[in-house]
């Protein structure tokens, strides 16, 4: 064997090997120690990250119930709620201006998550605005519309965005009426259906403390903090029973490709998905490491896609989840593109992925994990996670990411394929798709009726009864 070759491999070995034993020492050197935890006698869960030289605090307040359970018809119903605990822009102003720091109210599938910070001196003050929000929260007719009026506005700025009609047909698609198939944020057709009853209802539903956990990081000293919580949200009603998420599983997606007009004639929007991972499975983090993996094969497969907007991801919810590969491509590789996806997918499941592969998707994920974990904000939703959907350590879910062998990865990938449950949908210029014909598969266009099928009469078949004959 050449000797320069033998160099290279030797090199190669080397360097794998101290990847596999750095990497996860450097990360797990940068996860946060673990919170104080508290209980309040209503039941609110409370972690406490103490840091005194700071001179900010934050809080992020995660109600476990999130759009998932809006009503069929009704979606948003959970996104306007969160919208409305807050609908005075005033209090958005004083975060920002007169503290130097951010309120916001963001809403998934899973949960309802209020983030607050400010200056650490203002901490009572933060807390006596969070309980309004919870305890008295304004669902006014007035507020209704104001903030309904402000939701639809976004709604309508984004829906027309093709790479966003295209996540909605894929999610659709792959879920039908099941709730990660409809929009989180609902519809301008849902949000209209909403009504005053439904946010008071959600809100008696779930807005209570022992369906909640807040974390609070920052120069507070744990005990002023957990005194200051007892006297101010201490009164926040718990409710009897917590309603679990138990919804009837979806059936399997149709398997011809999709077709969504839209007027361009130069690129198109491709996905392709199948039923991922609930958030407690075994498999999530080799979930993720497959989406990076199949992200570089992807690559290589279609250079084109060099040249395009690509990903890969693998979103996991209380409930199984979604792995879908997307890319905006010109109209003509639609088909091909297409095809490579699956391919991709499939060949991770028959075989082991190479090692340098592996090294490298977990050298990528454990970077992005550390830059996470280096934040308050990262630390905190790491956290909250943990508690939504009832997870390891922080500590121990990055050394399970980082021992994940060839074999775990192969396993995740014959999981996703193992019923042949693909979703595939292509937005573009119709006319111009159907003329790529059988390249594309089986396909349907939305909002096109099948052919019509004429039935010829039967000439052949003899009348009822006696034949006539000649005279």
């Amino acid at each position: 064997m050449n000797t320069n070759v033998l160099k290279l491999l030797l090199t190669k070995c080397v360097l794998a090997v101290w990847m596999l034993g750095v990497l996860p020492t450097t990360v797990a050197s940068q996860i946060p120690v673990e919170p104080q935890r508290e209980r309040l006698l209503n039941g609110l869960r409370v972690l406490i990250w103490s840091r005194p030289a700071e001179s900010d605090v934050l809080l992020k307040l995660r109600v476990h119930s999130g759009a998932a359970f809006d009503l069929a018809g009704k979606e948003g119903t959970m996104t306007l709620l969160g919208d409305i605990l807050f609908p005075d822009p005033n209090t958005r102003e004083y975060f920002v201006e007169e503290m130097q720091g951010r309120l916001s109210v963001s809403t998934d599938y899973d949960s309802l998550t209020i983030t607050m910070q400010g200056r650490a001196n203002q901490f009572d003050r933060m807390i006596e605005i969070l309980r309004t929000a919870l305890v008295t929260t304004q669902i006014t007719p007035e507020n209704v519309t104001k903030m309904r009026d402000a939701r639809l506005k976004v709604i309508k700025e984004t829906a027309v965005l093709p790479s966003v009609l295209a996540d909605r047909a894929i999610a659709t698609r792959l879920f039908g009426d099941f709730p990660y198939g409809r929009p989180s944020g609902g519809s301008a057709e849902s949000l209209a259906r909403v009504e005053r009853s439904d946010l008071m209802l959600a809100r008696e539903r779930f807005l209570n403390p022992n369906n909640a956990t807040l974390i609070i990081s920052g120069g507070i000293q744990p005990g002023r903090a957990v005194r200051s919580l007892r006297q101010v949200l201490g009164n926040w009603r718990k409710s009897e029973q917590v309603v679990p998420s138990t919804f009837r599983q979806p059936l399997p997606p149709d398997q011809r490709t999709l077709i969504v007009n839209a007027p361009s004639d130069q690129s198109v929007e491709v996905r392709l998905a199948m039923r991922g991972f609930a958030r407690q499975d075994q498999d999530v983090p080799a979930a993720a490491l497959l989406a990076t993996i199949a992200t570089q094969r992807w690559l290589k497969l279609v250079p084109e896609l060099n040249r395009a907007p690509v990903f890969v991801r693998h979103e996991s919810f209380t409930l199984p989840g979604i792995f879908v590969m997307g890319a905006t491509v010109d109209n003509v590789l639609a088909a091909k593109t297409l095809a490579s996806a699956k391919e991709v997918i499939q060949s991770l499941a028959s075989t082991p992925v190479a090692p340098e592969e592996l090294q490298l998707a977990r050298g990528l994920l454990l970077s992005q994990t550390n830059k996470d974990l280096s934040n308050s904000d990262g630390a905190a939703n790491a956290w909250l996670d943990g508690d939504t959907y009832q997870l390891p350590s922080v500590a121990e879910r990055v050394r399970t990411l980082a021992g994940l062998s060839p074999a775990d990865v192969q396993r995740a990938a014959s999981r996703l394929v193992q019923n042949g449950a693909f979703a595939s949908v292509v937005l573009g210029n119709s006319a111009v798709l159907k003329a790529q014909g059988d390249r594309l598969g089986k396909i349907e266009v939305m909002g096109e009726l099948p052919p019509k099928i004429e039935s010829k009469p039967n000439t052949t078949s003899k009348p009822f009864g006696r034949t006539p004959t000649k005279p």
